[in-house]
């Protein structure tokens, strides 16, 4: 038998066939979410303020008149007593307008979902428990008892945590199915860049690498937990001769650490942005401790992973039936493969499994 077309990838032990089914694709669509009206509320401190100057400038009217004193709240509450549209310096509130924010909230329309995604941001920095406590109590509001909104709230974390495995998965199977000899960090200097110049550069330098000189990488941003400054991790591949600059050994005082280290830095970077470091990947150890590394701060920071192109998940090819070791997963749908499997390119022979002969086969998302 010919599993004919299977799709396989390499699960950092042994390599998986996915065997290739012609179940047609779904056509579930996905449901109309209703929209609500969220109350955007406006902080203290920006309504105080916005109403400063308008407060300094009744102020000085007020005292330049023969009128009787009245307090500042009398001038707003009354709505412009002593003045006119025609002799008032700033706009004042008449009767047929909101007299202030309190009265009038601004309000936006979108769905509970857009409202939970707003809300699971917010609440990043909380303990798990308390991180659905807050947000079922924000939401409450929206929902007409608290059973709903709790059960709404519960099938969104599950949401969450579905697509936070896939999204490991995914990495893992792209970066096994790569070849990685440096793990890097990025951090700018405050003199070269702000963030914005910095992810934006930095990504065009990425790019431009990956176009001219067939770097390949993944990586997540992230901030550190005390300053809270952005900085790139990543897996790269870079070929022989297409490294910039020079790699050179620095020692420095690692406040994390607390003692002198010793890093290897590279000067076209430190030029450009403002600080480097590069670790090579030796061995699958390495490279295990690196993806624990990505997925730590994926996991933490809710960041989604940066890829480059050309990272598939999968290589096509067919699989004998001497080469499948038995059946494994849900329902037995993967093949478990040896680890030296033939590779079949639409009934050509390339080779047994290695580097190179995946190299040579078709690649899938």
């Amino acid at each position: 038998m010919i599993y004919r077309e299977s799709k396989v990838y390499f699960d950092g032990s042994h390599y998986i066939a996915i065997p290739h089914t012609n179940r047609p694709p779904s056509n579930r669509r996905k449901p109309v979410e209703e929209l609500i009206e969220v109350r955007q509320e406006q902080s203290a401190e920006t309504v105080a303020q916005s109403t400063e100057p308008v407060r300094e400038e009744a102020k000085e009217i007020r005292t330049a008149t023969a009128e009787p004193d009245f307090s500042d709240d009398d001038i707003f509450e009354e709505g412009c007593v002593y003045l006119t549209p025609e002799t008032a310096p700033f706009p004042f509130a008449f009767d047929d307008e909101p007299q202030s924010e309190e009265q009038n909230p601004a309000t936006v329309r979108m769905t509970r979902k857009d409202l939970f995604e707003q809300l699971y941001a917010q609440t990043a920095a909380l303990p798990r428990k308390d991180r659905k406590a807050s947000i079922i109590a924000a939401m409450l509001p929206y929902f007409d008892d608290s059973s709903r909104a709790e059960s709404y709230v519960n099938m969104q974390f599950e949401r969450k945590l579905r697509n936070m495995i896939c999204r490991r998965v995914r990495l893992t199977r792209k970066v096994n199915l790569q070849e990685f000899n440096y793990f890097c960090t990025f951090t700018y200097d405050g003199s070269k860049h702000d963030e914005e110049s910095f992810k934006r550069k930095l990504r065009g330098c990425f790019k431009m690498m990956c176009h001219r000189k067939h770097w390949k990488y993944v990586g997540v941003w992230e901030r550190s937990p005390e300053k809270q400054r952005l900085h790139f991790h990543g897996l790269f591949y870079i070929p022989d001769g297409a490294m910039p600059g020079e790699l050179v050994e620095v020692k420095d005082y690692s406040p994390i650490k607390d003692c002198v280290q010793t890093t290897i830095q590279n000067t076209y970077f430190n030029e450009r942005f403002g600080r480097s470091d590069f670790k090579p990947v030796e061995d699958n150890a390495s490279l295990g401790e690196a993806i624990a590394y990505l997925t730590k701060y994926m996991e933490k920071t809710g960041e989604k992973i940066v890829y480059s192109k050309g990272l598939p998940q999968f290589f096509i090819s067919d699989v004998m039936e001497n080469d499948v070791v038995c059946p494994i997963g849900q329902e037995d749908k993967k093949l478990l493969l040896f680890d030296d499997f033939e590779c079949w390119d639409e009934g050509e022979f390339v080779g047994n499994v290695s580097r190179d002969v995946i190299e040579r086969m078709r690649k899938v998302n």
